[in-house]
């Protein structure tokens, strides 16, 4: 037997498993020396545009785009060094904009953690409202007949900025560049047409797939509506340390960033496994079921039909409580059923996406999840629910048998493993 650390909320836990179980983990990056320095280094010398500084007027009002707290972004470093290459503009002249997509406001306090108090205490922050029509402004419609709807404070800014983090993701290809304008700072029907039913279940519409990815493509649109002038991402090593910086022009320098992150967090397996054992890479990502997906699917990658995932994720904010996520898992009692209603074009609920993308991944696997959630709760959600993970584990190698292959993704979606060909 061997130990593996699996990432569980803003900690881990010890496991032992079976010593040919194969770990996948992504290629350690260090951090960088100097993050600062670096973050400076990247707006003073951007992909595709003039320099930051030399873009933006005094007089201009500047809208700053970040992400919420589900994600890892340290916006706590990002924001404040920007507005301090930005000091030539008086800082009532800037707004950050908290990019919620369709989650729920976040708090004062949160916001602090996320910003850290001096910017909350002297700059404009407001969250995002995606559901109230008169905070938004219709810009357009792509080509895929949707109508493209943005926050109107953004709209209104003379200078726009998209902050983020670039990691896989698991129908966009990628996350950061476009996606934090669209789902961020968009309307709930934009947000309803990005994650429509047909997009989701194509097979493009996966981890690391930027070509042919319809949904790559309609957030890239939806994006370029926006007419964000300058894009700051970077990328994250497991323990959420800056690795690299990516700034300039929001296609540009995001494709850029996407071939980084495709270098080294997308890992080759031999074989499918018949038991995976996954997490969310703990804290932020798995504050909640509806973000845990995320590293499921990564699971999902290389489990055989039929095998068996074990996701480990501590959430600790519920499935949410908000949102359509828990209310339509338990409108089927199958996930096949769950999938026939939801591809029924009839069918618009948001946060169907995310119930979609699980039920897929249960149809071709039996889910297990280790939470803190009530029992009740993760049978609800056609799962079975895990109070000991080893346990869980020994029960599986009985069921496939003495020579079960298991895999081990302590970092869950951090890498994105694939069944070599």
């Amino acid at each position: 037997m061997k130990k593996v650390q699996l990432a569980y909320g803003k900690g881990s836990i010890s496991i032992e498993v079976p010593q040919r179980a194969v770990v996948v983990e992504p290629q350690h990056l260090e951090s960088l020396k100097d993050e600062k320095a670096a973050v400076i280094s990247a707006l003073r010398q951007p992909v595709g545009t003039p320099p930051l500084k030399e873009m933006v007027k005094a007089t201009d009002r500047v809208a700053i785009v970040i992400s919420d707290i589900t994600r890892p972004t340290p916006n706590h470093k990002l924001v404040p060094w920007l507005i301090e290459e930005l000091s030539h503009v008086p800082k009532e002249n800037f707004v950050v904009i908290n990019g919620l997509g369709s989650h729920r406001h976040n708090t004062r306090e949160e916001l602090i953690s996320m910003l850290g108090q001096e910017v909350v205490d002297t700059i404009q922050v407001i969250n995002h409202e995606a559901f109230d029509d008169e905070q938004l402004v219709h810009v357009g419609r792509n080509s895929y007949g949707s109508e493209v709807y943005l926050n109107k404070t953004y709209v209104e800014a003379d200078f726009k900025i998209v902050t983020g983090f670039i990691e896989p993701h698991f129908f966009a290809g990628f996350s950061g560049g476009p996606k934090g304008i669209n789902p961020g700072i968009v309307g709930i029907k934009t947000i309803q047409d990005f994650h429509n039913a047909e997009m989701i279940g194509n097979p493009k519409s996966t981890w690391g797939v930027i070509e042919g990815n319809g949904v790559q493509d309609a957030a890239t649109q939806n994006c370029l509506m926006a007419k964000p002038e300058f894009m700051l991402n970077v990328t994250l090593n497991g323990d959420k340390e800056i690795t690299n910086v990516f700034a300039g022009d929001v296609i540009e320098a995001h494709r850029v960033g996407c071939a980084f992150v495709k270098s080294h967090s997308m890992v080759a397996v031999d074989n499918a496994f018949d038991i995976v054992i996954t997490t969310n890479a703990g804290y932020p990502l798995d504050q909640n079921l509806y973000q845990t997906v995320k590293g499921m699917s990564a699971g999902a990658q290389i489990v055989k039909e039929g095998g068996s995932i074990i996701s480990v994720a501590e959430c600790s904010d519920g499935l949410p409580s908000h949102g359509n996520f828990g209310p339509i898992l338990k409108m089927r009692n199958t996930p096949q059923d769950l999938l026939d209603m939801i591809n029924d074009p009839s069918f618009s609920m948001f946060d169907q996406w995310e119930a979609q993308a699980l039920a897929m991944i249960q149809v071709k696997a039996d889910c297990y999840l280790y939470s803190s959630l009530d029992k009740e709760t993760v049978v609800d959600c056609m799962l079975h629910p895990v109070e000991s993970i080893e346990k869980t584990l020994a029960d599986l190698i009985k069921k496939y048998g003495p020579d079960a292959s298991i895999a081990v993704l302590p970092l869950g979606p951090l890498v994105v493993p694939y069944v070599a060909k």
